[in-house]
């Protein structure tokens, strides 16, 4: 299992829209020269196989510094709409924001926390996550999440 990290721009993650589109990742990939798209991703496995998954929009993080583990990378996939990161530490959400900020999209985790620039949890009450104030007209300038 995992824990998943999303880049949306949707109120919630799994919300329908607005997703952003696998042209609009593979466009901002395209013009990040950290960021490789490869369509699969490998890790080894205990018994010294491969474990293989191939997705359009697979992307490997090729700056990341995973530390003592060599093995590991960072990984972020396109999937419904948004990007996907499992398990990532501080350094890989810190990436996530940078990539959100590019994307005009926000990052959330799997139970609708937001992440900031230092790549740690943001604190918001509960009724901000499901729906904005409506005493606060929208400004299409400056998406809320940009204040963080």
């Amino acid at each position: 299992m995992g824990y998943d990290l999303h880049i949306t721009r949707k109120i919630n993650w799994f919300d329908a829209s607005p997703s952003i589109t696998l042209d609009d990742w593979l466009e901002y990939v395209a013009n990040d020269p950290e960021i490789q798209h490869r369509g699969f991703a490998e890790t080894p496995t205990a018994d010294g196989g491969v474990l293989r998954v191939e997705q359009t929009g697979m992307c490997v993080w090729k700056e990341y510094s995973p530390g003592e583990n060599r093995e590991n990378a960072a990984w972020l996939w396109w999937s419904g709409g948004n990007i996907v990161v499992k398990n990532p530490d501080q350094e890989i959400r810190r990436k996530m924001w940078l990539i959100a900020q590019s994307l005009e999209a926000k990052v959330q985790g799997e139970e609708g926390e937001y992440y900031g620039r230092d790549g740690e949890s943001i604190v918001t009450p509960a009724k901000a996550i499901l729906a904005p104030d409506p005493s606060m007209p929208p400004d299409p300038k400056r998406p809320w999440w940009k204040f963080w």
